[in-house]
Order: structure tokens, then sequence, then C-alpha cells
């Protein structure tokens, strides 16, 4: 059983416990339940009661938080799918259009420095 319905079931349990003690206790005349002993129920009755909606609240918050992300990935994609297309082929479609296609040279990177050297002033 999940956390909301475990507390809902303890907040039944409880109530029902608190009220057949009561009218058991009454029926008998055998005196009165002590006030601690209810006490403790209604508080108990009241915590549970509380866990049962804060699960709740924390199941929807949970799957509305989930729908979005969902429609976010969705939405992303479908932007993604129209525009990425579009992009790719810009540079060259304008260069086309102005007649400036040319073969770009290749030029690799100089070599990287192994160290990181600090320079002062003076080194120069």
């Amino acid at each position: 059983m999940t956390l909301k319905w475990s507390a809902v079931v303890v907040a039944a349990v409880a109530i029902t416990l608190c009220g057949t003690t009561n009218i058991v206790v009454a029926l008998l005349r055998a005196g009165e339940v002590p006030a601690v002993v209810n006490m403790f129920v209604i508080a108990a009755a009241a915590v549970a009661t509380l866990v049962a909606v804060i699960a709740h609240l924390y199941d929807r918050q949970q799957g509305r938080l989930t729908a979005l992300t969902e429609f976010l990935v969705a939405r992303l994609n479908e932007v993604d799918s129209n525009v990425s297309d579009r992009n790719a082929g810009f540079v060259e479609g304008y260069l086309l259009r102005q007649g400036q296609q040319q073969d770009a040279a290749v030029v690799q990177f100089p070599p990287r420095m192994h160290g990181r050297r600090l320079m002062s002033g003076s080194d120069d």
C-alpha cells in the first residue's frame, strides 16, 4: 500500500477505535475513558489525515511535473526536427545566393603545449 492509503487506514482505525471505546464504556457505565487516551487517539487520527493529504498532494505534483516534462521534451523534439535542417544549409545557401561559394581551406590547429608557463614582464 502506498503511504497515502496507509495513512487513511490508520486514521479510520483510530477514529473507529475511539468511538467504539467511548460507546462501550458508556454502555457498561464502568466509568469514563481517560482524556489522555481520547487525546492520543484523536492526535493519531489527525496526524494520519495530515500525512494522507500531503502524500496525495505530492502524488499530484509529481504527475503534473511528469506531464510537463513529457510535453516539453515532445515540443523540443518537434522544434528541433523543424529547425535543424534549415540551419544546416543556411551558410551554404547564403553563399550560393551571393555567388561566393568557395571551398574553405582546412587549417590545422597548432599543437598544444603540454604545460602552462607563467610569464612575467621581464621574460619578454
